[in-house]
């Protein structure tokens, strides 16, 4: 915590002079967004030539891989450093297995493969989770009811794998599972996958602010209005979530994550206070659409909310923000 030293009184002081002019402000800043800040999160779906709205969502679609790689190019464009890419599979490969995760040519693979080819220097991230894949909308198998640990580890170890061989830079696991940073990271360096990243979820809470993202990936319908408090953390607790970050990097994870993002920023602050490492955070699709709609409905200002709502995660500690608005963010701070 800061100690503020004693200083002079008003008149002698006044705390709007540098507040006058545009140019004291912006010399006097403490913090800077940049388009360096920014990862876009992206959906994409099968077939050629389609893009459909989230509904939950608007101004977000789902894009199949020829205009992903338009996308992709686009976000290069924009200076944009990463996209992360997460699937809409088709419903009638979901299954209790979660066989498709890892599939070699699966969505996501063949996604990851043709955007390297078009746009190299772009950085891929893609989710290690099993709900795409999973008929029972879960992140990891389920057996009796309950959502198993070890045998999920498996899965997503294979699953790390055949995404990094495709050519993703980053494995972000989202799935919450107990050890799975340390079994990825000892997968990956056995293939000789060594130089790919891990993006740990580490704080990964059990929030209501993920109904808009399931709608786009398909997963709301399959979970039957069941929850994921059994791996997913409880909201009430910030203490937890020093213990998870800590394990999760001595497990071998290379950034670490917290999501969702604004309702959270406690969390962020105690994380990057505790263990100055890169700590990233996710504006997820229910701050998006609460913004959104508030917007549209001309209750607030779009452009405005979205640089200061990133602002706020740079202010807390954030090194970099996965979210929707990133191609809009990067053109209002290009101007």
């Amino acid at each position: 915590m800061t100690n503020f030293l004693p200083h002079a009184e008003f008149p002698l002081t006044r705390m709007r002079r540098n507040r006058r002019d545009d140019w004291s402000r912006r010399l006097v800043s403490e913090h800077r967004l940049s388009v360096d800040d920014l990862i876009w999160p992206v959906f994409v779906v099968e077939g050629n030539g389609v893009r459909q709205e989230v509904a939950s969502m608007p101004g977000v679609s789902r894009v199949s891989i020829d205009l992903l790689v338009d996308e992709a190019r686009r976000a290069a464009d924009l200076g944009i450093p990463a996209i992360a890419v997460f699937p809409s599979v088709e419903p009638s490969l979901k299954t209790p297995d979660a066989a498709e995760a890892v599939n070699p040519n699966n969505l996501v693979c063949r996604a990851v493969r043709a955007v390297k080819k078009a746009v190299p220097n772009l950085g891929i991230i893609c989710d290690v989770a099993l709900d795409p894949y999973n008929s029972d909308g879960h992140d990891g198998l389920v057996i009796d009811n309950y959502v198993v640990n070890d045998a999920t580890v498996e899965i997503l170890c294979r699953q790390s794998i055949i995404q990094a061989e495709a050519g993703c830079d980053v494995i972000a696991p989202s799935d919450m599972m107990d050890g799975r940073i340390k079994a990825i990271r000892q997968a990956l360096d056995s293939a000789g996958l060594e130089p790919v990243r891990i993006l740990s979820y580490a704080a990964k809470y059990a929030s209501a602010f993920y109904g808009p993202f399931r709608d786009a990936v398909g997963s709301k319908s399959a979970l039957k209005g069941g929850d994921k408090k059994t791996y997913q953390m409880d909201p009430a607790n910030t203490d937890e979530a020093l213990r998870e970050v800590a394990l999760d990097l001595a497990e071998g994870a290379d950034m670490i994550m917290v999501k969702p993002g604004l309702p959270y920023l406690d969390i962020v602050r105690r994380v990057k206070e505790s263990f100055a490492v890169p700590t990233l955070a996710y504006q997820v699709s229910g701050e998006y659409a609460m913004m959104k709609a508030a917007a549209l409905n001309g209750w607030l200002d779009w452009d405005k909310a979205v640089l200061e709502s990133l602002m706020a995660f740079k202010r807390a500690g954030c090194d970099a923000i996965l979210t929707y608005t990133a191609p809009e963010a990067a053109r209002l701070l290009s101007r």
